[in-house]
């Protein structure tokens, strides 16, 4: 079939007059960016142009709601990216409700008003997609959508609009925003690799060696080695022109709006 027929099908398969589905076929066309294409047949288009057609079939007779199962993931980063923009906009032109299944965290952050982030077939958290990167109510949520650093600690007191944990590798001190849990409590202190930044040995929460630092354009991803600590390596992301070199000493600070605390099993004592 042309592309306007493979448009035109749920609509032939539901009988609606010829006339009207001329025009609902040409209207959805126009929407999706392909007016022209109609007479092509879906193997003389890009693989983006064939995912538009693909949309529009499911657009052209106005579902209550549209089911997209992975749709971008066999298009390369450039042109998915694109589409992302496109399928958002339609959404919002047409005021439809679409559910959107995707494994890409990042995707999913940029398509959608709110989020459902799923463990074990269990809603781990629904959200709008701000709400979950900043304010995760698992270290599940936190580390599924940003790979969040953990550390381990205990609060040592509660200070105005702020919690104060004192870490169990460096020994520092590092500053969140208020979480209603009592002092002595222990917890996984998670913060973002993004939310972290680099500054002059000493007058972070911790002090570390980078090990290994990574241009990637407009950041620059390091690990770090901190100062009495024999786990993971903390993540750092940070913009190019002020990132780390490996082999270089630097403390690391946070903002404590971006520092989120989740109690663990062990008592406090």
């Amino acid at each position: 079939m042309t592309v306007a027929e493979n448009v035109a099908f749920p609509l032939t398969l539901r009988g609606v007059p010829k006339d009207e589905i001329r025009r609902r076929v040409g209207e959805t066309l126009e929407i999706a960016g392909l007016s022209g294409f109609g007479g092509r047949k879906p193997r003389e288009l890009s693989g983006g142009q064939q995912q538009r057609v693909a949309l529009c079939r499911a657009l052209v007779y106005r579902p209550p709601v549209i089911l997209m199962d992975e749709p971008l993931g066999a298009l390369d980063k450039k042109l998915r990216d694109q589409l992302q923009v496109e399928i958002k906009s339609i959404q919002q032109e047409l005021g439809l409700t679409v559910i959107y299944v995707t494994h890409d965290q990042e995707e999913a952050l940029v398509m959608s008003d709110r989020i459902a982030v799923m463990r074990n077939g269990l809603i781990e958290q629904f959200d709008t997609p701000r709400e979950l990167f900043e304010r995760p109510r698992t270290p599940f949520v936190a580390d599924f959508l940003g790979a969040a650093n953990f550390l381990p600690g205990r609060i040592e007191q509660h200070d105005g609009e702020h919690t104060l944990v004192r870490l169990d590798n460096s020994g520092g001190l590092i500053k969140a925003r208020h979480h209603d849990l009592a002092s002595g409590t222990r917890v996984k202190v998670a913060v973002q690799p993004g939310r972290l930044r680099a500054c002059a040995a000493g007058d972070g929460f911790c002090t570390g060696m980078v090990e290994n630092a990574t241009y990637v354009g407009t950041l620059v991803r390091a690990g770090v080695r901190i100062d009495g600590g024999d786990g993971p390596l903390l993540r750092l992301e940070v913009p190019a022109d002020r990132g780390p070199v490996a082999g270089e000493r630097v403390g690391i600070s946070a903002d404590p709006e971006d520092v989120n605390l989740f109690p663990t099993d062990e008592q406090a004592g």
